[in-house]
């Protein structure tokens, strides 16, 4: 499971680093992808952190 949402975050987050290296050839929906991919990110890492305290919460 981890590996579909990994796979999707990180096109996302090389579209964004294109947007900023490459600022004129961004397309018209960059904003977007920059807003999608901050709160999926922010989503994921929270989960994540969740998780990993259950786990070592467990004995």
């Amino acid at each position: 499971m981890k590996r579909f949402l990994l796979y999707p975050l990180i096109l996302l987050n090389a579209m964004v680093l294109l947007g900023q290296l490459w600022p004129e050839g961004a397309p018209e929906f960059a904003h977007s992808v920059n807003l999608l991919f901050l709160i999926a990110s922010l989503l994921y890492f929270t989960v994540e952190l969740v998780s990993m305290r259950k786990n070592n919460n467990q004995p």
